[in-house]
């Protein structure tokens, strides 16, 4: 079986022990090969900067001639690559029980180390077996080490990909505390609450929380507690043992068993029967699981992140949910703002799922004019972020260029209330910097709106001039006088 050669540096000043290392060596030189020999600190760590994650192992004298040498070489080499290994050689000491150098040496970052010789021991370096012996290891300990590291960098990127598509969008000053707040408790264990109403996010503040946190490798475990019947929820959170009751033919992890050293997300939590939140509870204090059908508990460690849409504090007082409960899951209490509280994060949201959705579906990117963005960000947003980002979703499915108030209106299929706090809004005033206007200034104005309005409450021009009383070649004549066609 081919083995691959263990590239070595070796950091040695003098000659005589360059070659008690090489006739050391020699016997294995098809398995081990000096690449380079450097008299001095510096020169070396010149040399590993050139030759970056070429070398596997490092064979260095601790007494090596110039000012940087011993412990302080040792680190600089490990803080330049820390799998690299390094194997110490000394003359300073000939006692293998030396406990206290063994231990700085270590510290420092060392792997092992050896004497050069006693005195009746000339061309070979001291314990030649255990010398050749701690070079493979060495090298399989940095093999290792290499592995670790691009299995935690594939790791890194599926976190950085996850937040990428998780990603909080907003400008506004609420949605900016909101990010302070994540990166400050992420670094916490400790339970948090998420309040919100429906379609805020709070599914996606607790997912930033996670893979922000110390717990990013591990698994992210969301439930909704108010999708799952009552007498199930218990059997999904902890688990059972076969045969812990008819039809349970094979035990069944729990949801916080799938989530030891990770997080679980509890959305709903309101929701809980209060016979789940009596386990939850016991869970939350002792770090056990109490599995249907086992005698023995089971340690669990899991930050537990719960949300509700529900003002909690009014579902305890009406005996619904557990009072140490609530206070167990609330030391860290979170609220995500309803869309119409930010409303200038509106216009980026819109861009960032307008873009999304087209690379998703192929399409070019429409356009909105003004009055069309107008109408999005004066419109109460009751579904909040999730009803903005289906309307976006609904709106590519026309196939239209340009986005204007009308495809909206027909996409929200709510069309008198939303053209009545449309122009609400947008109400006609007398007032003007140069005093009182023309009539025929004004009729135009007061004509432009009004027809907007009627449109925006009809299913095309036809029926809008209709309802004008204009004949249709009357109406687009007019609505191309009025800068609308």
């Amino acid at each position: 079986m081919f083995e691959e050669q263990i590239k070595v540096l070796l950091i040695e000043d003098e000659d005589f022990d360059v070659r008690r290392v090489e006739n050391t060596i020699r016997p294995f030189e098809n398995r081990i090969k000096i690449i380079d020999v450097i008299s001095d600190g510096r020169s070396a760590i010149e040399l590993l900067d050139k030759k970056k994650n070429f070398y596997d192992v490092v064979i260095m004298d601790f007494q090596i001639a110039g000012g940087l040498r011993g412990a302080q070489l040792i680190k600089k080499i490990k803080d330049f690559d820390s799998a690299l290994q390094i194997i110490v050689i000394t003359k300073m000491t000939v006692n293998i029980t030396d406990y206290e150098f063994a231990h700085n040496l270590i510290e420092a970052g060392a792997f092992w180390y050896c004497t050069k010789y006693p005195g009746d021991i000339e061309q070979y370096i001291y314990q030649p077996t255990d010398f050749i012996m701690s070079i493979i290891n060495a090298y399989e300990r940095k093999k290792l080490i290499k592995e670790k590291q691009k299995s935690n960098q594939k790791l890194n990127r599926n976190v950085e990909d996850i937040l990428a598509n998780k990603k909080i969008i907003g400008v506004s000053s609420a949605i900016n505390q909101l990010r302070e707040g994540i990166s400050k408790y992420c670094i916490s264990n400790a339970p948090i609450l998420i309040s919100g109403s429906s379609g805020t996010g709070k599914e996606l503040v607790a997912y930033n929380i996670h893979y922000n946190s110390l717990r990013k490798y591990e698994n992210f475990v969301p439930i909704n507690c108010g999708g799952i019947p009552d007498q199930l929820i218990e059997s999904e959170l902890f688990g059972y043992e076969k045969g812990a009751f008819t039809g349970a033919e094979k035990s069944k992890p729990g949801l916080f068993e799938m989530a030891h050293h990770g997080t679980i997300f509890l959305d709903e939590i309101s929701e809980l029967p209060l016979s789940a939140q009596v386990k939850l509870l016991r869970v939350l204090q002792d770090g056990e699981v109490e599995k249907i059908g086992r005698t023995e508990k089971i340690k669990v460690d899991v930050r537990v992140i719960s949300a509700t849409n529900r003002n909690i504090e009014d579902e305890v007082r009406e005996k619904r949910f557990r009072e140490d409960l609530f206070y167990r899951l609330n030391v860290v209490p979170i609220h995500v703002p309803p869309l119409r509280e930010r409303k200038e994060d509106i216009h980026y949201l819109i861009d960032y799922f307008m873009n999304e959705f087209s690379i998703d579906m192929g399409k070019e990117m429409p356009a909105l004019n003004e009055e069309a963005i107008k109408l999005l960000v004066d419109y109460e947003w009751p579904g909040n972020v999730r009803e903005l980002k289906n309307l976006i979703q609904r709106l590519l499915f026309y196939d239209e260029k340009i986005i204007t108030p009308q495809l909206i209106q027909t996409a929200l299929g709510k069309r008198a209330s939303l053209s009545e706090n449309y122009f609400a809004n947008d109400g006609l005033s007398f007032k003007s910097p140069e005093g009182p206007q023309p009539l025929k200034h004004m009729e135009k104005i007061l004509r432009e709106k009004y027809f907007k309005y009627v449109r925006m409450q009809s299913e095309s021009d036809s029926e809008a001039a209709k309802k004008l009383g204009l004949a249709p070649p009357n109406y687009y004549r007019m609505c191309k006088e009025l800068g609308l066609k």
